[in-house]
């Protein structure tokens, strides 16, 4: 077997959040639908950043992307593997990803797409609202996806997202082939409730076949790939379908199904919500991180719990904290 370099390689897309409050009223005149994300072309991307508030960030995100960081912070050795331009905003990208030490090596678009960009507003509770140009991160081909690198992760980890792009989709299916050719788990989010509604069948045959191992979800995202309202009616269905789904409940904390067994925890304290982006995929870094280094479910749910409880108390999907420190004062190093 490969030897170990990586605990959690991630694939997804990449791109740069632009985060800023949302205005009174500003997302229901846009049309928007509030907590959704939105695909947009570049004439919208280029109007809504025009009319953005003046007090914005700028940040590299990506959902996969974001759990790599996440992994990193941990004190886990992490890799991403996503599509940037070979551009102003790919140079922020890479630059980032360079300074917080998460292996970074796919290779750039030239003379073709813009770097993607997210525009997310936020909204008084904390809701975040994305508006997203997919750009160049939509050109992530099979020809990406290295079989050294995949092979010397514990664990591959990729986004729903990537089944929108019929290339990147191949590039998905491709890296999971590769992941299991030398026993390694493959892992995926469901993403979004409006990308199971476009791929529902298809997830499931991920699921089913067991191209993939280990499934992450929030609870409207399970209970769309059911098409039920009863929670408990989408956690019997997934015990059946795969051998691990891991579901973040919000205040509620987080689950896990493993061979048919549910282990809960409740989510950590916080005194306010500033913003949600990012919940999902800081707790998919903890609870990844906890797999591949062999905790107990439990404390590999504590883990994404407190990774989560620490990215929603500020504005941005990365941790300002060192989350490696975070997990030692909770006991949950491991």
């Amino acid at each position: 077997m490969t030897q170990t370099r990586f605990d959690v390689l991630t694939i997804g897309n990449a791109i740069v959040d632009i985060i800023a409050p949302a205005p009174e009223g500003f997302i229901e005149a846009e049309g928007m639908n509030k907590g959704i994300m939105h695909l947009i072309d570049t004439d919208r991307a280029e109007d809504l950043y025009s009319r953005m508030p003046l007090e914005r960030q700028q940040i590299s995100g990506g959902s996969a992307a974001n759990t790599a960081a996440g992994v990193a912070s941990l004190g886990g050795r992490a890799a991403f593997v996503g599509k940037v331009a070979d551009d102003l905003l790919g140079d922020v990208f890479e630059t980032d990803f360079n300074q917080i030490g998460v292996h970074y090596n796919t290779s750039r678009l030239k003379n073709g797409a813009l770097t993607a960009r997210c525009m997310i507003f936020v909204s008084d509770d904390g809701e975040r609202t994305m508006n997203t140009y997919l750009g160049a991160c939509q050109q992530l081909t099979e020809q990406d996806i290295k079989p050294d690198e995949i092979g010397a992760a514990a664990i591959t980890y990729m986004e729903g997202f990537l089944w929108d792009p019929a290339e990147a989709k191949k590039a998905f299916v491709l890296a999971a082939h590769y992941a299991h050719k030398v026993e390694r788990a493959t892992a995926f989010t469901l993403s979004d409730p409006f990308c199971v509604d476009r791929y529902r069948a298809e997830f499931l045959d991920l699921m089913r076949s067991k191209t993939i191992d280990y499934v992450f979800a929030n609870v409207h995202e399970l209970k769309s790939l059911y098409e039920t309202e009863d929670l408990g009616e989408a956690v019997r269905q997934v015990a059946k379908d795969t051998e691990l789904a891991a579901i973040t409940m919000g205040a509620d904390g987080a689950m896990v199904v493993y061979n048919g067994e549910v282990t809960s925890v409740p989510a950590f304290p916080i005194d306010k919500v500033v913003d949600a982006t990012g919940a999902g995929d800081l707790f998919a870094s903890g609870f990844l991180l906890g797999m591949a280094r062999g905790q107990t479910l439990e404390s590999a749910l504590k883990t994404g719990c407190l990774a989560a409880s620490e990215v929603i108390s500020h504005i941005g999907a990365r941790p300002q904290l060192d989350l490696q420190d975070l997990t030692r004062q909770h006991g949950l190093v491991g």
